[in-house]
């Protein structure tokens, strides 16, 4: 299997995403995970996915869906699964970010936590990628939190 590296994620782990005025400077968020990114990077392109930049940063696709995203945090380099909801989870790592209904992430704070999950992870991308082939859906629920009167 041929790894096709995509020259516009070598560009994110450089400058960022470029969404704030910290992009492109030694203040991105992305400077302080790069090497956290990379080996990500390198197990999610070891899985035989599309590497593309949306959003301002890599997304990892099959068949043009999306799988799988790699990003910088503030205080995380992060692996999020678009449709982690559905992925069974087995070892309890995967955690909801903010109130997105179907994805899931795992934060690591170092090389150690990923090289000790690097299995996993792979598990994780392999039922990903299984489940978008599978054509399951993630059913979202109508208004999820109810909206404040003074909102209405």
């Amino acid at each position: 299997m041929k790894i096709e590296l995509n020259p516009g994620v070598d560009k994110y782990l450089m400058d960022g995403c470029m969404r704030c005025k910290y992009g492109g400077t030694p203040l991105c968020k992305v400077n302080n995970w790069r090497e956290e990114l990379e080996m990500l990077r390198q197990i999610v392109l070891e899985a035989g996915l599309k590497e593309e930049i949306k959003w301002g940063a890599p997304v990892y696709t099959s068949k043009g869906k999306n799988i799988v995203s790699v990003a910088a945090l503030k205080q995380s380099a992060n692996i999020g699964f678009f449709k982690g909801v559905l992925l069974s989870d087995d070892h309890k790592i995967l955690t909801q970010q903010g109130n997105l209904q179907s994805d899931r992430i795992i934060k690591f704070t170092n090389i150690a936590e990923i090289k000790r999950l690097e299995n996993t992870l792979k598990s994780y991308i392999s039922e990903a990628i299984t489940i978008e082939e599978s054509g399951q859906k993630v059913t979202f629920q109508k208004n999820p939190e109810p909206i404040p009167e003074e909102l209405l």
